[in-house]
């Protein structure tokens, strides 16, 4: 069971709450001098702090204390784009990361997610908050050629338990814009603890062997051989898809102690999967590859269907 609460922290920062009558969310809203989150990894927008259906808790805290500038110091089901013109940077030059802004590079080094970056700027947020959606607006312009208008809108669907992130990014800029986007997730479903409870299932059965002691891939699930405790994860890549199939973008995380269940799908192809877990979240992270042209909009959509069998 995971032993802390976010309820204190999430009165600390710029929030929002949505609700359908069947599901009730709540968002922390990016904020380059007071949000929850300022680090350079994820994208600020529609960090979901909690998501509750049917009386089951879907996301929230995984990790122990929390710090806006830690690269994964977030919940929820969040996106991290891959960066853009950091291999034809100079170090003290900016490269983009969509969501996050213009990032100053330090060295020649390779591009780490974890590394101290320096946001030079942070862009333009606007957000629009309605009763069963908030919309979320970032507009960058930056002195390197890349420039964009990024709209991601988290809205929960009427008389369903569903909650659709819509997305779309146009290029306003004169260099293509070429990247990777993956959502993390960072389930935390009713505080229960990753172990042989949980099954993640696949569209397509797995073709290769897990690597970890921990979990076995067994036709198309994965399997958890033991509770995981403090210190033990796991970072699988399950293959057995095409690289071109928006139906191999289609998973389901459940937990047959509580009931709960959630199915997370997408209208663009799966380009890359993989799988993260600690003993307080489990993580499938599906990968989208994200092509604009100046002048060009690019868009997706992901679905997340709850179910509960209480």
């Amino acid at each position: 069971m995971l032993l802390f609460s976010s309820l204190t922290v999430f009165a600390q920062y710029p929030k929002a709450s949505i609700s359908n009558g069947l599901i009730d969310a709540k968002l922390y809203l990016p904020d380059s001098n007071e949000g929850f989150y300022r680090g350079t990894r994820f994208d600020w927008s529609g960090v979901v702090s909690s998501l509750r259906y049917k009386d089951h808790e879907f996301f929230g805290q995984w990790y122990s204390a929390h710090n806006p500038e830690v690269h994964d110091a977030i919940q929820g089901p969040v996106e991290a784009f891959d960066p853009i013109g950091y291999e034809t940077a100079k170090p003290g030059e900016t490269f983009i990361k969509i969501g996050v802004g213009a990032v100053k590079k330090i060295n020649t080094s390779p591009y780490r997610f974890s590394s101290p970056f320096e946001i030079i700027n942070s862009g333009e947020w606007t957000i629009k908050k309605k009763k069963a959606s908030v919309q979320f607006i970032h507009k960058l312009q930056d002195s390197s050629g890349y420039a964009y208008v990024y709209k991601k809108t988290l809205r929960l669907i009427k008389g369903k338990p569903e909650l659709i992130l819509e997305h779309s990014l146009k290029n306003t800029g004169k260099n293509t814009i070429e990247t990777s986007v993956f959502n993390h997730n960072f389930f935390v479903i009713d505080k229960q603890t990753t172990g042989p409870d949980f099954t993640v299932s696949l569209p397509f059965e797995i073709n290769n062997k897990a690597a970890g002691r921990n979990l076995k891939f067994e036709k198309n699930d994965l399997i958890y051989l033991k509770e995981l405790t403090k210190g033990e994860s796991t970072m699988e890549y399950p293959t057995g898809y095409t690289g071109n199939r928006v139906e191999d973008y289609d998973f389901t995380v459940s937990n047959k102690k509580t009931g709960a269940s959630v199915r997370i799908t997408s209208d663009r192809p799966l380009s890359k999967f993989m799988f993260w877990s600690v003993p307080t979240t489990l993580s499938p992270e599906p990968f989208i590859k994200i092509m604009a042209s100046p002048g060009e909009t690019f868009t997706w959509n992901i679905k997340y269907e709850f179910k509960s069998k209480k």
